[in-house]
């Protein structure tokens, strides 16, 4: 059997590949990888190791997110400790973002849409902090 190192990137399509990219780097501070070689075809924004690529959707009416009764990625969490979750939900708070919170009991998430609908999930693991 062979061994995965680790998840190297999502691809989500977006309506405005550079716009979404610089909502991911001005709202959640990650960094745009490639440009030099691919521009914007995809543009790709990363944290650490961990990448997504934004490519153009396809069409000129592109459809919403699809609801949970299809076969779908739901959405795409980024894990964080306790401090950076604070801080993380004073910045989006700051952006204006609307904010779902759920404790999963070994966990606390906040949820939360970028600019094309896409569901975003912050978790943190650590509960050393209310």
């Amino acid at each position: 059997m062979f061994e995965i190192e680790s998840i190297d990137h999502v691809a989500l399509a977006v309506r405005d590949v550079r716009r979404s990219a610089d909502w991911y780097r001005q709202v959640l501070g990650l960094q745009r990888l490639y440009e030099e070689v691919w521009g914007d075809y995809p543009a790709v924004v990363a944290a650490g190791a961990t990448s997504i690529a934004l490519f153009p959707v396809e069409g000129a009416q592109p459809k919403g997110r699809p609801g949970r009764d299809t076969l779908a990625m739901r959405h795409l969490a980024f894990r964080v400790d306790a401090a950076n979750f604070a801080r993380a939900r004073q910045a989006l708070t700051d952006c204006g973002i609307v904010l779902e919170f759920q404790d999963h009991g070994i966990a606390r998430s906040m949820y939360f849409h970028d600019p094309d609908g896409h569901e975003l999930e912050i978790t943190t693991y650590d509960l050393t902090h209310p």
